[in-house]
């Protein structure tokens, strides 16, 4: 067993894997490339694991890692995350609502966007098929589904991440795409595959995007998630001050009720 195995046994009591909220810290903490990822385990005072961040580096951010930080203690966050970032170094952070302020202290926030979670019911997919819509692969050769126009995407669906039980999906599509209802189609294709794979699919919707959330609302396939997924967040560490963590960036934070907030720092 090497390092890394071990400390994910550590943190394995922290988590549901059958539990939407838990979905993306499970994702990183467990089923992200292991040659790519660090883990931090906070302990209290019997030797338990009380809190950990994930440190990924992905495909999409090569050079501002993911930090998936999950812990019930406020004070533990702020632990964790002055012994898993390094100032000077931006990074995209993952949290939960209830560590807002510890964040929010360890991060100077400059911009919000907030995500509504919606995750599918099965009961009432139909799936469709436009002959318009082509497979291909994406990033880290994971499926999207996309519909071009004279040569350009016009309309694209794929997978953020996915693990054994879930797989966030995203949707893009232009204007023009939306009112033919390519977003529609590209997106109901990406969620067969999803649902093939016997993993519960995942979408998020920003709450500016009234598009994103218009599909959403709108059809009956997609529900409120049960819980509040994990919170996204980019932060650029300028220093470390004696025993205090002092960061400057982007934040994003889940709420619960079912939404996920997310704050960008313009570099």
């Amino acid at each position: 067993m090497n390092e890394l195995e071990r400390l994910r046994l550590k943190v394995r009591p922290l988590l549901h894997f059958s539990a939407p909220g838990d979905a993306l810290y499970v994702y990183y903490a467990f089923y992200h490339d292991p040659r790519r990822t660090r883990l931090y385990v906070h302990e209290d005072a019997d030797g338990h694991a009380d809190g950990f961040a994930a440190v990924c580096q992905t495909g999409k951010r090569l050079f501002q890692p993911t930090v998936a930080l999950r812990t019930p203690d406020a004070e533990a966050a702020a632990e964790i995350l002055h012994q898993a970032l390094v100032s000077g170094r931006p990074y995209h952070v993952v949290t939960t609502p209830d560590l807002r302020d510890a964040v929010a202290e360890a991060i100077d926030i400059t911009q919000s966007e907030t995500d509504h979670v919606y995750q599918l019911d099965l009961s009432h997919f139909q799936p469709f098929i436009n002959v318009l819509v082509v497979a291909e692969q994406g990033l880290e050769d994971r499926p999207r589904f996309v519909i071009r126009s004279q040569g350009e995407i016009a309309a694209e669906s794929g997978l953020n991440w996915y693990s054994p039980h879930f797989v966030e999906i995203f949707v893009r599509a232009t204007v023009a795409a939306r009112e033919r209802g390519w977003g529609r189609a590209v997106l109901a294709a990406c969620t067969t595959w999803a649902s093939r794979s016997a993993r519960q699919p995942l979408y998020f919707a920003n709450e500016r995007d009234e598009h994103s959330l218009t599909l959403a609302k709108r059809s009956a396939t997609w529900i409120p998630a049960l819980a509040s997924l994990p919170a996204r967040a980019y932060a650029n560490p300028d220093r470390v001050p004696g025993d205090q963590v002092s960061k400057s960036g982007t934040y994003s934070l889940s709420v619960q009720d079912h939404r996920r907030t997310r704050k960008c720092r313009s570099n």
